[in-house]
């Protein structure tokens, strides 16, 4: 059984190769770097006053001020915030963002704890592990149906997490994820408002209050993900067993996550990489652009005429006229109310059509441009083609240090390399 399975690995995790504890720690400076740069953010500062508000146990370090707060509290206001930018990684077999929903979990509860470094980058690659299996086996209708699964399959994660830092073993495990079972939540129709990042808040301290409520005794139905009325069943999961438990303890899906080079939907960016590929033309020379995606992202990123920056980040036409005009798709104040009613990108959002292929994966994009003059530039892009781990390094450098400068971005590289203590990694995080 799926909870059964994943109790054992969760409370006796395999080592991981190298390879995959470097791609952990890359995620750890992402996540850092996005969390910094969206403390100003409005879904941040409106968490922040209210937990700060209820005041509490000082546990936890929180993005954006130096006070601390239960670690409940922290978990919910930094996953908030770390995904306030829509600029965190992805995993595409998950459909989510695991880091946001599993490293503010990780590293309040490693604060209140006091545990080592070490223990908080092995809890936290557990908990990402899980939610990637928990997404598999939730499948692609649970997330068509509407459920945002950085919030639900995220949730137990943030709870697998929780319990490989508190030391449970595979019962106490099961009872944490059949616990968060009645807690995970999140909805796509929040996409493109402050819920979309408040929904990953919602994971990080949904796990992490059921495994302190666990740790006290707390009883709950621990197949409360698989059983009879349980969260999948309830939330259209498709029970991909084999899917979900292949490989598990000796194979990493976690492995397969994607990082984020533009500051906007997932969905976007195999067309991005592909225009960026190409030798642009002059805007004015652009007869029409065709863009062709896999059918599920027509539902996720194609607003056809965004209003707001908010909005521009989920657009395909919006994004690509932006590119093709030379506005950096990288740069966070690229997406904004100014560019999305400036009348030349508007004009050439006007030439973008936006339609699906099946025989497209969720990976892939082509673009056609079509110049006045009936010349026609193809190309195309798959996010799932391997990446050196190297080049990946020098690109998330450089995404950190675009967000918060080079010398903070290298701190807390730093940090993360020598396994400073979670307090270490919570003070760096705070202006």
């Amino acid at each position: 059984m799926l909870t059964e399975s994943l109790a054992r690995f969760i409370a006796d995790t395999p080592d991981a190769p190298e390879t995959t504890r470097q791609m952990l720690r890359l995620s750890l400076l992402d996540w850092a770097a996005c969390g910094i740069a969206g403390a100003d953010e409005p879904v941040a500062r409106i968490c922040r006053e209210m937990v700060c508000e209820e005041a509490g146990l000082g546990e936890a370090s929180l993005f954006g001020t130096a006070e601390r707060v239960p670690a409940r509290g922290a978990a919910l206001v930094n996953g908030a915030t770390s995904h306030a930018l829509d600029y965190d990684d992805t995993h595409f077999a998950h459909i989510g963002h695991p880091s946001v929903a599993v490293l503010p979990a990780a590293l309040a509860l490693a604060q209140g704890a006091g545990a080592s470094g070490a223990d908080l980058q092995a809890a936290a690659l557990t908990g990402i592990e899980v939610s990637i299996r928990v997404g598999v086996w939730l499948g692609r209708s649970h997330y068509q149906t509407g459920f945002h699964q950085t919030g639900t399959a995220g949730a137990f994660g943030a709870a697998a997490a929780g319990a490989r830092l508190m030391g449970f073993d595979a019962d106490q495990s099961a009872a944490a994820l059949g616990l968060v079972a009645t807690r995970a939540s999140g909805l796509k129709s929040q996409f493109g408002t402050m819920g979309k990042p408040y929904n990953a808040g919602l994971a990080a301290a949904n796990g992490v209050e059921a495994v302190l409520l666990v740790a006290k005794g707390f009883v709950p139905n621990p197949e409360g993900l698989e059983c009879a009325q349980g969260f999948g069943p309830t939330h259209a999961g498709e029970a991909n067993e084999g899917a979900a438990l292949e490989g598990l303890g000796e194979a990493w899906l976690f492995d397969g996550i994607s990082h984020k080079f533009h500051a906007c939907c997932h969905g976007l960016h195999a067309t991005l990489e592909a225009l960026g590929g190409m030798n642009r033309p002059a805007p004015e020379d652009v007869a029409a652009v065709a863009i062709t995606t896999h059918p599920r992202w027509m539902t996720v990123c194609n607003q056809p005429a965004p209003e707001t920056g908010l909005g521009a980040k989920f657009s395909y036409r919006m994004v690509a006229a932006m590119a093709l005009s030379g506005v950096s798709t990288a740069a966070l104040e690229s997406y904004s109310t100014a560019n999305c009613a400036d009348p030349a990108l508007r004009a050439l959002r006007e030439r973008v059509t936006v339609t699906a292929d099946e025989a497209l994966s969720e990976t892939q994009a082509r673009v056609a441009i079509t110049l006045k003059d009936g010349t026609v530039l193809d190309a195309a892009h798959d996010l799932d083609a391997p990446m050196p781990v190297e080049e990946r390094k020098a690109r998330i450098e450089v995404k950190a240090a675009a967000l918060i400068g080079e010398a903070r971005a290298a701190q807390i590289w730093a940090l993360i390399e020598e396994e400073a203590s979670p307090d270490a990694m919570g003070r760096a995080l705070v202006p």
